[in-house]
């Protein structure tokens, strides 16, 4: 499993990852399905959600490709009827969806645009867990994980309406962790820093990616396994007793 730590308890588990078309959430998926988890992977765009089931299951996975626009609720309900169909309970949710960073100076920040932030990052997240909360609430178990960003913890070149949307993220994290807890069920997050996906491979100059490796005292950027390695142990009877944590997966960058 490409050198991924093995968490033997994660086999058969039920795991949902939204964003899974492709970048950290595809990569998640697949790092679950090699733990012999069966999962449903959930994005916008059926061919690269076809594309993803597909490689899982040539490396002898389990796993459903569902398109949803984790924007509408509507939509969402009929994600979680649909893996409660095909898969059954879920065990594992991981709300990866979002990404919409790029830069843009406040004061050029459209109320539209706003809007369609936040929706896309921190919105898409609450309705995401509503969907699935009750039901693990109700067998009283379950695991969530959010995907925030070091744009949450603290400023930086992304749109500010980015920044709050995942330093939000981190809030709802720490809330769910209290308020469900009692019904054993945990929510960590991870914040990731500049992690080298498809998108950064493609739009990032290979002089730009240097400096921003430079600017991380590990020396390099984050890779989606990097990523993908946290959400495993979290995940995990690993971490049994960790919830309302906010892993900075950051090279060393983020340190409070």
């Amino acid at each position: 499993m490409d050198g991924v730590t093995s968490y033997p308890d994660l086999a058969d588990k039920v795991v949902v990852v939204t964003g899974g078309s492709r970048g950290i959430g595809a990569r998640t998926a697949q790092s679950f399905a090699d733990q012999g988890a069966r999962l449903a992977v959930v994005g916008r765009d059926r061919q690269a959600l076809d594309s993803v089931a597909s490689a899982i299951a040539d490396r002898g996975g389990t796993a459903i490709p569902i398109a949803a626009d984790v924007t509408d609720a509507a939509s969402i309900a009929a994600l979680a009827d649909q893996v409660a169909e095909h898969l059954g309970p879920v065990d594992v949710l991981a709300a990866f969806a979002g990404g919409q960073g790029y830069p843009a100076r406040s004061v050029q920040l459209t109320e539209q645009r706003w809007r369609e932030v936040i929706d896309s990052d921190l919105t898409s997240v609450f309705l995401t867990i509503q969907a699935f909360l009750p039901g693990m609430v109700e067998r009283r178990r379950g695991t969530i994980l959010t995907m925030s960003s070091a744009a949450g913890r603290q400023p930086s070149q992304a749109n500010l309406a980015y920044g709050v949307a995942n330093a939000g993220l981190v809030m709802l994290t720490r809330h769910l962790a209290v308020e469900p807890g009692p019904h054993r069920i945990r929510v960590n997050c991870l914040a990731p820093s500049t992690i080298r996906t498809e998108k950064v491979e493609q739009n990032m100059p290979t002089e730009v990616q240097e400096q921003v490796a430079a600017m991380h005292p590990l020396g390099r950027l984050g890779t989606t396994t990097d990523v993908a390695s946290a959400a495993l142990f979290l995940a995990s009877d690993a971490a049994s007793w960790l919830t309302g944590l906010t892993i900075d997966v950051a090279g060393g960058r983020i340190t409070n």
